[in-house]
């Protein structure tokens, strides 16, 4: 199973692909889409559109995980996350790749075990299961790496409800 992990943002899309064969994790390709706090925010969405586009077509996964969004205190903030989510699984969509939707606390659960664990100790397994030397940088790309895992182990398990959105 190819699972494309995304950490949607405006200023930075975490994204990680990660291959499940085997219950073993082996790391595809991961990184980052960054967009200049100067370009107009219509142009910014673009280029979030055409790089997760770029991706799927590259990596050809066979799912998408990504986070659901939750409510933030900056509802600025939100609404842009928002944004960036709705061209994100728009890309998706136009290549047919299935979108799977998950809780902070049903990622937490999938790699740690514990659904309250600790943004370090969710990298730091990520970082362990997919053989890594290092967490992969910035955090948003580890987050992605993490969304990826999740996918693998809630669609294994069936545990948490692994239906399309």
């Amino acid at each position: 199973m190819r699972v494309l992990g995304i950490d949607p943002g405006y200023a930075i899309v975490g994204w990680g692909v990660v291959e499940y064969v085997g219950n073993r994790f082996a790391p595809i390709g991961y990184g980052a889409v960054l967009t200049e706090k100067d370009t107009p925010f219509e142009q910014r969405l673009a280029e979030i559109y055409d790089s997760v586009l770029d991706i799927c077509r590259r990596y050809q996964p066979e799912a998408l995980s990504i986070e659901k969004l939750y409510y933030q205190h900056n509802q600025t903030t939100v609404i842009g996350v928002a944004e960036a989510r709705g061209v994100i699984l728009l890309a998706a969509a136009k290549c047919g790749v299935p979108i799977y939707e998950y809780t902070p606390m049903q990622v937490k659960q999938a790699i740690t075990g514990y659904g309250k664990a600790v943004k370090k100790q969710i990298q730091e397994m990520t970082r362990m299961m997919l053989h890594l030397e290092t967490i992969p940088k910035p955090d948003d790309t580890a987050d992605a790496l993490g969304m990826a895992i999740a996918h693998c182990h809630c669609s294994r398990s069936r545990l948490m409800g692994t239906q399309p959105r």
